[in-house]
């Protein structure tokens, strides 16, 4: 992880954004703090932002409104990750925020040092895709095709027929990138776990469900009966397609 990766802090509390502040930039990461949404706006506006650290439970518009607007904008920062903070430690409101395109979650109270190490994985897991997969396709060709879809690796979107751009969330891209690099492979939640998040995360089982879910959604895939993602019954998921690789990423 580089020296230059840019955290962008959004809390309302003054004392948890300067302790965060301070224990980062001590870990060799640059900082800058927002209180609200309009702030962070004006700072991602300013600044490339390599991550954003996020409260829930702000004034105004909170981190669940600003994290959903953020993903459906047009801006590039659409797909800057995002780790979402919040003070309860119920399983819907991390559902919620994962479901809304946050690429990890931490309850408060938490040590430092663990933010530290989610923001480490996270910011590792968005450079590339994780180690074990260094060989597959998408991390040497341009555009990858599949079912009437293209994958652009390099912008990290998605393309209709017609040429419609579909965005993606960190998260989305590099699980739909495992399922291109092993298509009509069936991989358990354990190891789309694994490749997706790494062992520093929490195992919860469910974050898978709900990125497969919101892969299909960007696939327009019926979640009753899909055809391109489908369920394994006590295994796991399988991409059903072929895939096939155009071009070759700068």
């Amino acid at each position: 992880m580089s020296g230059q990766d840019h955290i962008l802090i959004v809390d309302d509390d003054r004392d948890i954004r300067s302790l965060l502040a301070s224990y980062l930039e001590k870990q060799g990461l640059r900082c800058i703090t927002a209180a609200d949404g309009r702030e962070m706006h004006t700072a991602l506006e300013k600044h490339r932002i390599d991550l954003i650290v996020l409260d829930i439970m702000m004034p105004g518009e909170d981190g669940l409104t600003l994290c959903r607007n953020l993903r459906a904008s047009d801006s590039p920062n659409a797909v800057t990750p995002i780790l979402m903070l919040t003070a309860r430690g119920e399983d819907m409101d991390r559902i919620i925020g994962l479901e809304m395109g946050a690429d990890d979650y931490l309850p408060k109270p938490f040590v430092p040092r663990e933010l530290y190490a989610r923001v480490r994985a996270i910011l590792r897991r968005a450079r590339a895709l994780p180690p074990n997969l260094s060989s597959a396709p998408a991390a040497q060709v341009r555009e990858l095709h599949f079912a009437q879809w293209r994958l652009d690796t390099v912008a990290r979107h998605l393309l209709r027929q017609d040429g419609t751009i579909v965005d993606l969330s960190g998260a989305e891209f590099r699980i739909l990138s495992i399922f291109l690099a092993h298509p009509q492979k069936v991989l358990s939640r354990d190891q789309l776990m694994e490749l997706t998040q790494g062992r520093e995360a929490d195992v919860f089982d469910r974050s898978i469900d709900l990125l497969v879910s919101r892969v299909r959604q960007r696939l327009e895939d019926n979640a009753r009966e899909p055809t391109i993602i489908k369920t394994v019954r006590n295994e796991g998921y399988v991409l059903t397609c072929e895939v096939a690789s155009t071009g070759t990423a700068p």
